[in-house]
């Protein structure tokens, strides 16, 4: 497991699956993200199956809270789309439990997985792509430490309008920075 000060990243069981689909289906959650339609168990079910026979650097984490003496599931988090020659990956995040937004979760989670991708996995790159229509996100991953590289043009389209997809990235050497100061 991964522990942060308030939260821990930990592999998903066959258990937290209708809780990842109850997220998936609830449109305020979806906004965002690359999935536009509801999801069904049986499609959940077979994500996992495929996802728990990846390398383990490549399998997604749950992200977990403090819930009296135990822990609550709030959300999920991977790296993907890695290249190993260039030592890259993409960074993805989904706090699916509203009721804990705007707490500074997944601030945290993000600098755990910034953390876990340079000081574990050696990576040189992490890069994301965040909706330009969602700040919160953007500020977030901005106070981890990405920076905005671009804005691609009208590559989302949600409810009837396009907006702009930006993309940010952190490197090594700004991690590297970042810790010693």
């Amino acid at each position: 497991m991964i522990h942060g000060p308030r939260v821990r990243l930990r592999r998903p069981e066959r258990e937290d699956l209708p809780l990842f689909v109850a997220w998936l289906n609830d449109p305020e959650v979806r906004t965002g993200l690359s999935m536009y339609l509801p999801i069904g168990m049986a499609e959940e079910e077979k994500w996992f199956e495929v996802m728990i026979e990846r390398p383990q650097n490549e399998r997604g984490l749950a992200i977990e809270i403090p819930h009296g003496d135990s822990w609550r599931p709030i959300g999920s988090t991977s790296l993907f789309a890695f290249d190993y020659r260039i030592r890259s990956a993409e960074f993805g995040i989904l706090i699916g439990d509203r009721t804990v937004w705007d707490q500074g979760y997944g601030t945290e989670v993000t600098r755990l997985m910034i953390d876990h991708a340079f000081g574990t996995l050696n990576l040189n790159r992490l890069q994301l792509r965040v909706n330009a229509t969602n700040p919160r996100a953007r500020r977030a991953y901005e106070k981890a430490g990405y920076t905005l590289e671009g804005t691609m043009r009208e590559a989302v389209y949600e409810d009837g309008v396009y907006s702009g997809l930006d993309l940010m990235s952190i490197l090594r050497s700004e991690w590297e920075t970042a810790r010693k100061g």
